[in-house]
């Protein structure tokens, strides 16, 4: 059932664009065309700088606090920036380029610093289309068993935009929120084939009914 759904999705134009900030994706594009501009190899070191940074963020509750509290003074944030780098440095100690320094010291100057996630997730879509590649994130409230996501890849692979892709990329993330079936991110498209999301339309439903 799941498969044929995503089958019968692919197959029309009923994808939906995936729900970006459009202040991020300004940031991703200016970030992308500076990278580019100087050298395929400064593209490939900043891709890899602000996925290690994201990985930081992510993982590193103190360091977080740099993009989700606003009141961190000017001090405090220099502090955290500085502890950020050299941990994004990692073992060898290699600087981290001034194009991805400049990315944040603008944002946390105009006070978009809770943008960043956005801004790295739009580069890297930007930097797997100039790769020839195509992402695919599935989204489903417990890990996929094996053979029902090789299943997946393969329905996905059969998809226009997939054919004209040099690689298809599939990763599957664990979001229980979704309470069931799968949402799968796209290129910059999505299909929401969730529970959550089918109950949220009935309660919108019910809503209008009363």
């Amino acid at each position: 059932m799941l498969l044929s759904s995503v089958r019968s999705t692919l197959a029309h134009a009923g994808l939906g664009r995936r729900a970006a900030s459009t202040l991020a994706l300004k940031y991703s594009k200016a970030l992308f065309s500076a990278a580019l501009s100087k050298s395929p190899q400064t593209l490939n070191k900043v891709q890899s700088e602000l996925n290690t940074i994201s990985s930081t963020l992510r993982d590193v509750p103190e360091l977080k606090s740099l993009v989700t509290n606003p009141t961190l003074s000017s001090q405090e944030r220099a502090a955290g920036f500085s502890a950020l780098y050299s941990r994004a440095e990692g073992a060898k100690k290699e600087p981290i380029s001034e194009i991805t320094k400049n990315l944040f010291s603008v944002l946390s100057e105009n006070g978009r610093l809770t943008e960043a996630e956005g801004v790295i997730e739009g580069f890297n879509e930007l930097f797997s289309q100039y790769k020839g590649e195509v992402t695919v994130t599935i989204t489903s409230a417990a890990p996929l068993p094996k053979d029902v996501q090789s299943r997946l890849e393969s329905t996905l692979k059969q998809s226009q935009t997939a054919q004209k892709a040099k690689s298809l990329k599939v990763t599957n993330k664990v979001n229980p929120s979704i309470l069931g079936g799968i949402v799968v991110d796209f290129g910059d498209k999505t299909i929401d084939l969730s529970v959550a999301s089918r109950v949220n339309k009935l309660n919108n439903l019910l809503q209008q009914s009363v």
